[in-house]
């Protein structure tokens, strides 16, 4: 590994973004969390990444939430600037016009899972173990874990794992609906790259219209989530790639989407 706290790999229209603190688990400190903003912020207007894959180095953990040893550095209102850098950066991640699958090497808690929340799919190692445990510190998730992971889950199972401060292994998070998928630890990044080139093979425009209409929509009724879901389609009537698509069954052949 290098010294550098975010590693960053593109191939194939994949970007994968690997946070680079091993030897404290990956854990979220203010500059770890300023590197992945960053990132993540220039991503938004490349239309030759289609797919962002997020991990964590080393074998252990994906990352263990907030660098607690950091954290008993700071003062009550760098505390406040932390849960305000972070909920924003997760929110990002959320709302980005791209998909966003979390690689979960290992162990993800607090920061970590919430971070997973705010992905788009989760794939998950049979070894690793997931949580929401900040409530054995006496304090509350503040990434979004409160309000992503009953959305996911259900409210109860959610109240019962928040409550608890309990981790999951990757058969449980599966059950409820964490995680898409779990997999051999070997097999991981594979198969989070099998899915990327998936999505990679559909129109860049559908899937920032399909996101886009996912995350607002369901936030409402059925017939304003509908009206959105009318707009995005909309969007898509106009661009090349939908002609493409429609040529490329025509004449038997793959599409070649470009996004435009």
């Amino acid at each position: 590994m290098t010294d550098e706290i975010l590693l960053v790999e593109e191939k194939d229209q994949v970007l994968t973004l690997t946070l680079n603190r091993p030897e404290v688990m990956n854990s979220f400190n203010f500059a770890l969390l300023r590197a992945l903003r960053d990132q993540v912020e220039a991503l938004r207007f490349r239309r030759d990444v289609r797919v962002i894959i997020v991990t964590g180095a080393g074998e252990k953990a994906f990352c263990s939430g907030a660098d607690l040893k950091e954290r008993r550095t700071l003062s009550p209102e760098q505390v406040k600037e932390y849960i305000f850098t972070i909920r924003n950066l997760f929110t990002t991640i959320e709302q980005l016009n791209k998909p966003v699958i979390a690689a979960v090497n290992g162990v993800a808690l607090g920061g970590g899972t919430e971070l997973a929340l705010a992905s788009d799919i989760r794939i998950v190692s049979k070894t690793a173990s997931m949580g929401l445990t900040e409530t054995r510190l006496a304090i509350i998730p503040g990434a979004g874990g409160t309000q992503r992971l009953p959305r996911l889950v259900g409210r109860g199972k959610a109240k019962e794992l928040m409550f608890t401060g309990r981790r999951v292994g990757a058969e449980e998070a599966l059950a409820i609906g964490l995680a898409n998928q779990i997999c051999e630890p070997a097999e991981l990044l594979d198969e989070c790259r099998k899915m990327a080139a998936m999505i990679c093979e559909t129109g860049p425009i559908a899937i920032e219209q399909v996101k886009y209409a996912i995350n607002h929509g369901i936030e409402t009724d059925l017939a304003t989530g509908l009206a959105i879901e009318s707009s995005a389609y909309w969007v898509t009537i106009p661009t090349e790639d939908r002609l493409e698509g429609l040529a490329a069954f025509r004449e038997k052949r793959k599409p070649v989407y470009k996004g435009q």
